[in-house]
């Protein structure tokens, strides 16, 4: 996808670096070989390295997709356990080694906190240039409308996920709207199902990487990677004029959400940089789901700073 241009545009060149665990440096250099065989139009180079400081060496994008697996039976505490020292070598790393306006994109589980801990220990990195991946659920939801009503997703947009990348964020359809013959329509007009707005709606997209995983034995992959280059080239390239994103950024104090926390907002983007979507309207509904959300991101910054 990032070398036929579908993050950065057809006309951008691309060195591809890789970083994997040293026992898995074969199947690292068999990716690279298969990258090489393809014949990608815009790729200049694929470096595959389990040096994070070759990884990272002047990279404008970091894509962070490694972490420790969740498993059965894992509590979300023992998983941040795991993933706290990661995330610090690698905030160290891109710090040092990264050109100077890397933006960031973290996607390995907890997202939001696994941000927050680069945050910490990459100051040298402008929070506004670190983001986590909520577009997922985002494509989720649109998805989902999408389905209910029997269009095109591409006629679907400005859904939102608000809060944590877990089972406590809130897929939000009160501003979405639908493209139509008469013009653009409120979702919640053409649903009218409250119920179904507000519950089977919201669970669904809550639940739906578990549903895959129970479904394929794996986590989402294909759906993952198509997210984490819309992100990035809405990101760099632009939002259409008229529509907005979610996107996990560092939160400025936008709808109450405490000032620092990785949270998932409504956003635009124009000429590389990211704004939170302001002046919404959030019902006492939308507001108890976001406080559960941040109330979460809470506990799990606690237990990420006990463990620092």
């Amino acid at each position: 996808m990032i070398a036929r241009g579908q993050m950065l545009g057809p006309e951008q060149p691309v060195v591809l670096h890789m970083l994997g665990l040293p026992r898995a440096a074969d199947a690292l250099n068999g990716v690279r070989m298969e990258l090489i065989d393809a014949a990608l139009p815009l790729l200049r180079g694929v470096v595959a390295t389990s040096n994070e400081a070759e990884a990272f060496k002047g990279v404008n994008v970091a894509i962070l997709i490694g972490g420790w697996p969740r498993k059965e039976g894992m509590k979300r505490k023992d998983l941040i356990a795991k993933n706290v020292p990661i995330y610090k070598s690698q905030a160290s790393a891109l710090q040092q080694h990264a050109a100077p306006n890397c933006k960031v994109l973290v996607v390995a589980n907890p997202a939001n906190t696994n941000a927050l801990v680069l945050k910490e220990f990459a100051g040298g990195i402008p929070a506004k240039n670190i983001t986590c991946l909520m577009r997922l659920d985002h494509n989720r939801a649109l998805g989902q409308i999408a389905e209910k009503l029997n269009v095109p997703v591409s006629d679907v947009k400005n859904a939102i996920i608000w809060g944590n990348h877990s089972s406590t964020q809130f897929p939000d359809a009160s501003h979405a709207t639908i493209r139509t013959e008469l013009g653009e329509r409120p979702v919640t007009e053409l649903v009218a199902d409250e119920k179904w707005l507000r519950e089977e709606f919201v669970s669904t997209v809550q639940q739906r990487g578990a549903a895959v995983i129970k479904a394929r034995k794996q986590s989402s992959s294909l759906s993952a990677a198509s997210a984490a280059c819309d992100h990035m080239r809405d990101w760099i390239l632009g939002t259409p004029k008229g529509t907005w994103v979610s996107m996990g950024v560092c939160s400025d104090g936008s709808y109450g959400i405490p000032e620092g926390t990785f949270f998932s907002f409504p956003v635009t983007c124009d000429k590389g940089e990211w704004s939170i979507v302001q002046g919404l309207q959030i019902d006492d509904f939308a507001r108890s789901k976001m406080e559960a959300s941040t109330s979460e991101l809470k506990e799990e910054k606690a237990v990420a700073i006990n463990i620092l």
